[in-house]
């Protein structure tokens, strides 16, 4: 008898799906905020998983010229708009890296001398919803022209949020875009256009549903193109789970939780990864003394070498607080300005502040650098001292007010330092509460916006950091946790799946 053959070997391979990100920055060319790095994170991770995933961005003039070369691709790309005077066309080209150099994944960039090339900054222009709907725009022209059509568009918070609506609307019967499902994804759902969402008055409100204007039309600066997005896209994803859920709620959605209430079923939240090649304590160059999860003897020498870099007393049993950040009132900066001169005279420990932003918290963390000798601060960016402080602080304070997903307290985790953190966004979805109990979690929580329930958490970790073997302990756990961008775009290639069938049925 014949033996029969495997399956498997007559099963054919899945085919990837193609995806295109579509964003106002993405690193290494250009990055202002976290947006940049996911942009380049997340798609290179979805290749890693043999998916074809790219990514449009302008093409602004301070991408360094010297650094990256490029050549043309798409030219002639129209985009038609209204004027006073008659029509006009605003005519856009798109580049490609004329060699790629390392660089992982295909970027396109889309080109224009008036819109982008003639701006030093990426953000904080008077015109800017004409330059996101000229890039929502030229992005699906774009694909019109090229080969290569995504199965799935992923548009990045309120700047690509004209092109779920377009899809939808003016593209509705186009052979080509109308098939194409559209995620939208939401880095910061506070950021809606270019207006106060708060204050706009009742002649000014966007519905959502009326024609989108031109570029030169006036009534483009009070669109809202966040709301515009989450009405039309196949998928609503933010970028962790709780906060999904919370800005379906009055005190998270921003004006929009009765529109984020009616499409809940299509609302998803994946928490974002971290980096963990340039988080690693074992090979970062920005780490002085190497170590690992298995043998952290080293980052006490790292402790040291921070205490002595920022000038404080260089003492292995003093715990070192520190808060790298943008200094802002999201980060729940004010519920310091009340709270941590009393802990300072009650409690011996270190306090450094790393970052730069609002003038209040600026002066204020300033004059207490002036006041206390364990209070250290760099009140300005930098790129080498964070890893210089989660390779060497203690504990690493995160108290927002909201946080969509946060950064910074997976990357703390990465390299031992533990968090303190809010129960908020993708804080609650990273850190577990220390029980000395169980000896189980990873950080230190307080629930309640509240400057005694931040207080007294403080003092928990500041009592907790006295059994050195429990630390040791709370330290490995935390060095331990998977927020690798692999595990994030697992999930992401779910909810593709989804897109692409909610996009199917609603064109049956």
């Amino acid at each position: 008898m014949t033996p029969k053959m495997p399956l498997m070997r007559f099963m054919k391979r899945e085919r990837g799906l193609k995806i295109l990100f579509v964003a106002t920055e993405a690193f290494p060319f250009i990055k202002v905020g976290g947006l940049g790095e996911v942009m380049y994170a997340l798609p290179k991770a979805l290749q890693e998983l043999d998916q074809d995933a790219r990514v449009i961005i302008p093409k602004y003039s301070s991408i360094p010229a010297d650094k990256y070369k490029f050549q043309s691709h798409v030219e002639g790309l129209s985009i038609n708009d209204k004027t006073e005077n008659g029509d006009r066309s605003i005519i856009c080209n798109v580049k490609i890296l004329e060699q790629n150099p390392g660089e992982p994944l295909t970027n396109y960039f889309l080109e224009n001398q008036e819109y982008f090339e003639q701006r030093g900054s990426v953000y904080g222009y008077d015109d800017d919803a004409a330059r996101w709907s000229v890039l929502c725009r030229g992005a699906l022209e774009f694909i019109k022209k090229n080969d290569w059509v995504p199965d799935v568009i992923v548009a990045s918070d309120w700047q690509g949020g004209l092109i779920p609506n377009l899809i939808k609307t003016e593209y509705a019967h186009d052979p080509i875009i109308s098939k194409i499902a559209t995620v939208f994804s939401i880095h910061n759902l506070h950021y809606q256009g270019m207006f106060d969402h708060h204050h706009i008055n009742e002649l000014d409100f966007d519905d959502g549903q009326s024609t989108i204007p031109t570029l030169s039309d006036p009534r483009l600066l009070k669109t809202n193109f966040m709301r515009r997005a989450i009405r039309y896209a196949d998928v609503i994803n933010t970028v962790s789970p709780t906060y999904a859920q919370e800005i379906m709620t009055s005190e998270f959605g921003e004006l929009l939780d009765t529109i984020l209430q009616e499409r809940r079923s299509r609302i998803f939240g994946i928490l974002n990864g971290i980096d963990y090649t340039s988080n690693d304590p074992a090979h970062n160059p920005h780490v002085e003394f190497k170590y690992t999860q298995k043998d952290l003897s080293a980052r006490d020498k790292n402790k040291r070498f921070l205490q002595k870099k920022f000038n404080l007393e260089e003492n292995p049993d003093v715990p070192i607080f520190a808060i790298v950040s943008r200094l802002s009132e999201q980060k729940g900066l004010d519920l310091l300005l009340e709270t941590i001169e009393p802990l300072l005279n009650n409690y011996k420990f270190q306090f450094i502040v790393l970052g730069t932003g609002d003038s209040r918290f600026l002066s204020f963390f300033g004059d207490l650098d002036k006041k206390y000798n364990q209070v250290a601060t760099h009140l300005s960016f930098d790129r080498a001292l964070p890893h210089n402080i989660y390779s060497g602080a203690d504990i690493i304070l995160v108290p927002s007010r909201f946080e969509p997903c946060g950064l910074v307290q997976m990357e703390a985790m990465r390299y031992g330092a533990l968090p303190l953190v809010r129960k908020t966004g993708g804080l609650a979805d990273s850190v577990e509460q220390y029980s000395p109990l169980t000896k189980t979690g990873t950080g230190f929580i307080f629930d309640k916006y509240d400057k005694y329930a931040l207080f007294g958490t403080m003092v928990q970790a500041i009592e907790t950091f006295k059994y050195k073997d429990n630390w040791r302990g709370i330290q490995k756990r935390a060095m331990s946790t998977n927020f690798s961008w692999t595990k994030s775009a697992k999930e992401y290639i779910d909810l593709f799946k989804k897109a692409i069938n909610f996009n199917k049925e609603s064109r049956e």
